[in-house]
C-alpha cells in the first residue's frame, strides 16, 4: 500500500466509526468483522469526561502526563469525537484554549456537535493532515495525541509539524503503539491491522529515534503497557501453527506515551 491509499482505508475506516456512534467494547482493534478496541484506558474518573466523545479508540490517557497548566494552548492531533480535548479543557480553564485536528469530516462534525451541548467556546476542532498542520507556528504550548499518530504514513513529517507549531517552551505528550520484534508478515499487510493501530507501527526504538532526529529534547516514557490480541482475532489473518509460533515468540505491541520538549 502506498500513502495515498493507507491514509484512504485510515479515514474510510474513522469515518464509519464516527457515523456509527461507535463505542468500546472488549473486543478488538481490528478484525475482519466490526473493529472494535482492546487498547484503550478508562476516562469516566477524569475531570471533564464527556461520555458522548469518548468513542475508545485511544491507547493511552496523554492529558494525565502533559503537564498541562491553566491558560495554555493545547492542540490535539487526531481529536476524533473531542474526547482528550474536553479533558484538557478542563485543565487550561476559560484563559486557556484547546484546538482539535482530525482529517475525517464526520469526526470534525461529531465533536462539534459535542461542542455546541457543551456550550464551550475555547475550544474548536479543524479539518487538516498531521503532516501539514493548519496551525500557525510556535503557536501551542502542549500538542497532545492518543493512538493516532501510528497511523500517520510519515511519521518524520508529523513530528517536524509538531515542532514547528510549538512555541518555544512547548512540549508534547502522546500516546501511541509502537512494536518490539517482528510483526507477522499477514497482520503487517492487512489493511485492517493498519487501521486498527498495529500494522502502521514503529519499533519502539525507532519511534523514539524520529522524535529525537526532529528536535525534541529531554525525551521520556511516562507510561508503558504490552497489548494482547485475543487469539479470536488473530484467527482472522494466521493460520493454527502460526498463532501458536505468534504466542510463543518475544514480539510484543506495546502503548507507550512518551514527553518530550522543543
Amino acid at each position: 500500500m502506498n500513502d495515498h491509499q493507507i491514509k484512504e482505508i485510515v479515514k474510510e475506516k474513522y469515518s464509519l466509526l464516527a457515523e456509527k456512534n461507535f463505542k468500546k467494547t472488549k473486543s478488538c482493534c481490528a478484525g475482519k468483522q466490526e473493529v472494535y478496541t482492546i487498547m484503550a484506558d478508562e476516562y469516566n474518573s477524569l475531570d471533564g469526561y464527556v461520555p458522548e466523545a469518548d468513542l475508545g479508540l485511544g491507547c493511552g490517557l496523554p492529558t494525565e502526563f502533559a503537564e498541562i497548566k491553566s491558560g495554555d494552548t493545547v492542540l490535539d492531533l487526531g481529536s476524533g469525537a473531542g474526547n482528550d480535548v474536553f479533558i484538557a479543557r478542563r485543565v487550561v480553564g476559560e484563559n486557556g484554549k484547546v484546538i482539535g485536528v482530525d482529517f475525517t469530516q464526520a469526526m470534525v462534525d461529531k465533536a462539534n456537535v459535542n461542542k455546541q451541548k457543551l456550550g464551550y467556546v475555547n475550544v474548536e476542532f479543524k479539518l487538516g493532515e498531521i503532516e501539514e498542520l493548519p496551525i500557525e507556528g510556535s503557536s501551542v504550548d502542549v500538542v497532545i495525541s492518543n493512538c493516532v499518530l501510528n497511523l500517520v504514513p510519515n511519521k518524520e513529517k508529523a513530528f517536524q509539524e509538531i515542532h514547528r507549531v510549538l512555541k518555544s517552551s512547548g512540549h508534547l505528550c502522546v500516546s501511541d503503539i509502537v512494536l518490539r520484534g517482528e510483526l507477522p508478515h499477514k497482520l503487517r499487510q492487512s489493511a485492517e491491522m493498519y487501521a486498527g493501530c498495529v500494522a502502521g507501527a514503529l519499533q519502539k526504538e525507532e519511534y523514539l529515534e524520529v522524535v529525537n532526529a526532529v528536535g525534541f529534547k529531554n525525551i521520556q516514557i511516562r507510561k508503558e503497557k504490552e497489548i494482547t490480541v485475543p487469539k479470536e482475532i488473530l484467527k482472522n489473518y494466521l493460520t493454527e501453527e502460526e498463532i501458536t509460533n505468534y504466542q510463543k515468540s518475544d514480539f510484543k505491541i506495546l502503548s507507550i506515551t512518551v514527553f518530550a520538549v522543543k
